[in-house]
């Protein structure tokens, strides 16, 4: 099967990687702020981050035992004294001498090494070995420096900050780390299909659920989100609805982005002085996807006009609202990836487009959902991951590899 004959006015779908280059294009980079360690956590680091102090600041032990001087493995040995973490042995150590060691404790001058303490005997202030010597004593001690030195590149920019990250960051000496402001997201829902409230839906309408669906996915991000909604289907509503969210850095729209009467997405947005972009995507589900710009006096604000099928609208959320987000927030790699695992099942060939199929992975496997049909939120709740299928891909069956993009839309994912 081949892509339909282009329709005028109608623009022909664009690969997946050209949109993402396309929209990623349009980001201008939010402004720098410098946050503590509290603020940092789910950011990006904006900059290169380089040590202030040298790690460890001096030669430590590694293990718990007892400090010896260099050559000095045969023993007999006295011990004249101790060296605790944060509480250092403060004199000297000749041959024949012996100092308590725990982990982490700074080496007395003139030790080279320490000797584990399961290989050896102490009885009194006497010590002796248990057996043969041990093997080198040395290789249980922390260098200075051993971990980083002072002006060395820790972290890059562009790397995701979280708990380790943090712990990096306070011991190369630093108290607030820099970051991209959080940006803030409009999440706008449209139709007149939609009711407010799920408890009183009449049939001829639907419960607003993409809305919140949406302002979930990006929960986890370093944002600040509002939403809007739902829009009537009325071109002055919808134009109400983007001045509402004339401050917002990110506006998403949800329904009214296809080519029926009733999408009025492209003509508000025009009527409002906003520029497309590029409009449809050559994927399924997801193909009426459209992207704006509005210049504002300091900066250009996007427009992502997602579908309003609630899984095309979680498809093209994954893989446009995301790692836009992320590219603002001064992330290295916006975008997600995608793991090889092995199909349990059955797909059939794929059309034109290429297609992302819902699936639950158990870690070795993946098992398509039987229900793939864009509206069907039963087999989305119950997915968590998107089966990566090419455009004109032939069948393919249980034992062959795949690839796909973990959700984290509940289960193991």
């Amino acid at each position: 099967m081949s892509e339909p004959a282009a329709v005028p006015g109608i623009p022909k779908p664009l690969p997946l990687e050209e949109a993402q280059r396309r929209l990623f294009a349009l980001a201008d980079p939010m402004p720098r702020e410098h946050v503590d360690m509290t603020g940092a956590i789910g950011r990006y680091l904006a900059e290169p981050l380089a040590a202030r102090r040298t790690q460890p600041a001096a030669d430590l032990s590694a293990m718990d035992g007892y400090a010896v001087t260099e050559g000095d493995l045969a023993g007999p040995w006295t011990i004249v004294g101790e060296s605790a973490a944060g509480h250092p042995y403060t004199g000297a150590i000749r041959p024949g001498e012996a100092v308590r060691m725990s982990t982490g404790a700074l080496l007395p001058a003139d030790a080279a090494g320490v000797i584990l303490q399961e290989d050896l005997v102490r009885e009194d202030s006497a010590l002796r070995l248990r057996g043969t010597a041990p093997d080198p004593h040395d290789r249980h001690v922390r260098r200075c420096g051993l971990d980083f030195a002072t002006g060395k590149v820790v972290m890059p920019q562009g790397l995701l900050i979280g708990p380790a990250q943090i712990a990096l960051a306070l011991s190369a000496g630093h108290t607030h780390l820099p970051v991209a402001r959080r940006p803030l997201v409009a999440v706008i829902d449209s139709g007149d299909e939609l009711a407010i409230d799920p408890t009183a839906c009449p049939v001829h309408q639907i419960p607003a659920s993409n809305g919140a669906m949406l302002e979930a996915m990006i929960a986890g991000l370093a944002i600040r989100s509002e939403r809007i909604g739902p829009v009537p289907d009325r071109i002055d509503a919808l134009i109400d609805a983007f001045e509402q969210a004339a401050h917002a850095d990110v506006i998403v729209t949800s329904g009214g982005a296809s080519v029926g009467d009733h999408d009025l997405i492209r003509p508000a947005l025009a009527k409002w002085g906003a520029s497309l972009d590029f409009w449809r995507i050559a994927i399924k589900p997801g193909k009426p996807l459209l992207v704006a710009t509005r210049q504002r006096s300091n900066r250009r604000q996007i427009i992502l006009g997602l579908p309003g099928n609630p899984v095309s609208s979680l498809v093209t959320g994954y893989h446009f609202l995301l790692p836009l987000l992320r590219a603002l927030l001064g992330a290295a790699n916006p975008l997600p990836l995608d793991i090889a695992t092995t199909l349990e099942g059955t797909l059939p060939a794929t059309g034109p487009r290429r297609e992302f199929v819902r699936g639950l992975w158990d870690g070795l496997n993946v098992r398509p959902m039987p229900v793939q049909d864009s509206g069907a939120l039963v087999s989305l709740a119950a997915s968590n991951v998107l089966i990566d299928r090419a455009a004109h891909a032939p069948a393919a069956t249980t034992g062959e590899a795949v690839r796909v993009y973990l959700l984290h839309n509940g289960g193991i994912a």
